[in-house]
């Protein structure tokens, strides 16, 4: 269907090198933008007394738009370059596609207004959940999908290093909580209250509110306080290592569509608009790009010039 593919196009964030649809793009940037101010805004009562129905109608105004985008994104994604190119019938296509994250964050952004209608629940807790919106721009950023690749892509890595932080502070929980409760009862009188000292601890946050006061505990408090540190630590490793595996990765797709533009040692021209759309896609900048490309032509004039020598 035509005007389905148009609203395709319509919804697709617009890329450095295709500005056609940029103005939507903008305006639900915008809306999402004015959204969170008017949540934070919302929170000051003096203002949220005098505005209140100014907030009300604009909320109205949001749900709306952010309905009828999130209707027209499940009905139009078949016609998508992601979706087209799986199996399945179109109802298939949309249900994985409201099973993907930004599916998920898109109804999320909305489904608390909905929810109000059947849920007797304080609206300023509602209201909180307004933030998820914020989410929404993870659509129209490289960066936030560049971490969500990351977070992909490390998730049984990131399982791993968090299961194994929480079985240390259960540990050092039950640890303190032997070594504590009878001189501190009032912090140390169970285990699941000697787990927030433990949590505190592993992270390196240190509030100083609870600490050890025996000999032992203090001991014992000083090792857990090291090994915190290197716990703290490997998740961020995980995910700097992420980042920089998933930058290489697109500099290598780059560089392995260039070695396939030059033919026979010359560059094809044709293939100009091609790696254009690719360097906007992957994010990679211009003075990026032009380095790998005169890179390339070296090599090929390197081997050339070795070929006529021999």
């Amino acid at each position: 269907m035509m005007q389905r593919h148009i609203v395709a196009q319509w919804l697709e964030p617009s890329c450095e090198h295709n500005k056609r649809y940029l103005w939507v793009d903008l305006a639900l940037i915008l809306l999402i933008g004015l959204n969170i101010i008017a949540l934070i805004l919302q929170s000051i009562e003096s203002i949220d007394h005098v505005y209140h129905r100014h907030f009300f109608y604009f909320e109205i105004f949001s749900i709306v738009v952010f309905t009828l985008e999130y209707g027209a994104r499940i009905w139009s994604v078949v016609d998508t370059p992601l979706y087209q190119q799986q199996a399945g019938s179109n109802w298939q296509k949309r249900w994985r596609y409201i099973r993907s994250p930004l599916a998920v964050i898109d109804l999320l952004a909305i489904l608390p207004f909905y929810l109000g209608f059947f849920i007797q629940a304080d609206l300023r807790y509602l209201r909180v959940f307004r933030l998820l919106r914020v989410f929404k721009l993870t659509r129209y950023s490289r960066a936030m999908q560049l971490l969500m690749n990351v977070f992909k892509e490390e998730r049984y890595s990131l399982f791993a290093a968090f299961s194994v932080l929480f079985i240390i502070m259960l540990v050092a929980a039950c640890a303190m909580y032997t070594l504590e409760k009878d001189l501190q009862p009032e912090h140390f009188s169970s285990i699941p209250q000697a787990m927030w000292w433990s949590l505190v601890t592993l992270t390196t946050v240190g509030y100083g509110d609870v600490t050890p006061i025996t000999d032992l505990g203090k001991l014992f408090g000083g090792l857990i306080t090291i090994v915190g540190i290197g716990m703290v630590a490997l998740p961020a490793g995980i995910l700097a290592s992420g980042f920089s595996e998933q930058l290489s990765r697109r500099r290598q797709f780059y560089q392995l569509a260039l070695d396939q533009a030059f033919k026979d040692g010359n560059f094809a021209a044709e293939t100009e608009p091609m790696l254009e759309r690719l360097r906007a896609e992957l994010g990679i900048s211009h003075t990026e790009a032009a380095i790998l490309r005169e890179l390339m032509e070296k090599r090929y004039q390197t081997m050339h010039i070795h070929d006529e020598n021999e």
